[in-house]
C-alpha cells in the first residue's frame, strides 16, 4: 500500500482554555533539506521538549519546523481559600498560651487576636495553586492533536503538488509526441531545400551524394535517444509518486535528468518547432522541480 505525499510547508493550532489558564500549541514548517526543529515553549512546560522532538522525528523526515507554545496563567489573585488546620492550629495555641499565663498568675498584656488579626497570620490565607500534573497532560494533548493536524494539511498539499506534477507530465508527453510527429516533416523538408539549393546553382546533384546529406542531417538531428530517455524519467516519477513517502530529493534528481535531456534535444534543434517544443519541456520541468521543492 502506497504511503501518502506530503508537502513540507503547513500550520496547525490547538488551544484549551482551563482553571489553569489559556493554553495554545503551534506547529508551522517550511522547505529545509533535512529536519530543523526548534521549540518556542513557554517555561511551565520546556520540560516536555525532549519527548515531543523524539515525536516529531518520529512521524516528518523533511522541514524546518517550529514548535511554539504560548501560556497565560488564570488570573487567581481572588482565589484564595483558608487553611482551617493552620486555623485551629493557632487557636489551640493561643489557648494554651492564655491558660499558661493564668496558671502563673500574668496578667494580660496584649489585646485578645481578633479576626483580622489571624488572616494575617502566616499559612492561614492559601492561594490557589496551578496543578502542574494537569497542565502537563493538557500540554501534551494539545500537541498530540496539533500534530495529527499538521500532518493532515501536510498530507493534502502533497496530494494537490501530485496532481500539478502529474499535469505537467502529461505536458510533457504531449511535447514528446509532437517532436515524433514532426520528425518525417523535417527530414522531408530538408530534401526538398536541398534540391532547391542545387537548383539554384544549377549544380548537378547525385542521388547517392543527396541520400548521404539527407542521413547526415537526419544523424545530427536524431532525438529518439533523449525521447526515449525523457519518457523513462516520466515513468520512473509516476512510479515514485505512486509509492509515495518522502520521495523529495529522488525526484528532485529525476528533474535534474530531465533538464539534461531537455537541453540535449534544444542543442540538436534544425528548426523553429523543434526549438519551441525544446523550450516548452524546459518551462514544463521548471514548473515540476518549484513543485517538487516543496515536497517532503
Amino acid at each position: 500500500m502506497s504511503q501518502p505525499i506530503h508537502s513540507m510547508t503547513a500550520f496547525a493550532r490547538a488551544e484549551q482554555r482551563s482553571t489553569f489558564g489559556v493554553l495554545a500549541v503551534e506547529i508551522r514548517s517550511v522547505n529545509s533539506r533535512h529536519l530543523e526543529a526548534s521549540f518556542r515553549l513557554a517555561d511551565v512546560v520546556r520540560e516536555r521538549e525532549f519527548a515531543w522532538r523524539d515525536r516529531l522525528r518520529e512521524r516528518i523526515a523533511r522541514g524546518k519546523v517550529e514548535i511554539s507554545v504560548r501560556y497565560e496563567a488564570a488570573d487567581i489573585t481572588d482565589a484564595v481559600t483558608i487553611n482551617t488546620v493552620r486555623v485551629q492550629q493557632l487557636l489551640v495555641a493561643m489557648r494554651e498560651i492564655e491558660q499558661l499565663a493564668g496558671a502563673h498568675g500574668e496578667a494580660r498584656h496584649t489585646a485578645p487576636l481578633n479576626t483580622v488579626d489571624l488572616l494575617c497570620l502566616p499559612g492561614v490565607l492559601v492561594s490557589q495553586e496551578t496543578d502542574m500534573s494537569a497542565l502537563l497532560t493538557c500540554a501534551d494533548t494539545l500537541f498530540a492533536q496539533a500534530l495529527l493536524d499538521f500532518i493532515a494539511m501536510r498530507a493534502r498539499e502533497g496530494a494537490a503538488l501530485q496532481a500539478l506534477v502529474e499535469t505537467r507530465l502529461q505536458g510533457i508527453e504531449r511535447e514528446v509526441a509532437t517532436i515524433r510527429e514532426r520528425l518525417p516533416h523535417i527530414l522531408e523538408h530538408f530534401r526538398n531545400k536541398l534540391l532547391m539549393r542545387v537548383a539554384d546553382a544549377k549544380a548537378e546533384l547525385s542521388a547517392d551524394r543527396l541520400e548521404q546529406e539527407v542521413v547526415l542531417f537526419a544523424q545530427k538531428m536524431d532525438v529518439a535517444e533523449e525521447v526515449d530517455r525523457l519518457l523513462a524519467h516520466v515513468a520512473e516519477i509516476r512510479r515514485v509518486l505512486a509509492d509515495g513517502g518522502a520521495v523529495g530529493r529522488r525526484l528532485d534528481f529525476l528533474m535534474q535528468e530531465l533538464n539534461r535531456e531537455a537541453n540535449t534535444l534544444g542543442s540538436k534543434s534544425v528548426s523553429a518547432d523543434s526549438t519551441l517544443s525544446s523550450v516548452e519541456l524546459k518551462v514544463l520541468i521548471e514548473q515540476m522541480r518549484e513543485q517538487i521543492q516543496n515536497l517532503e
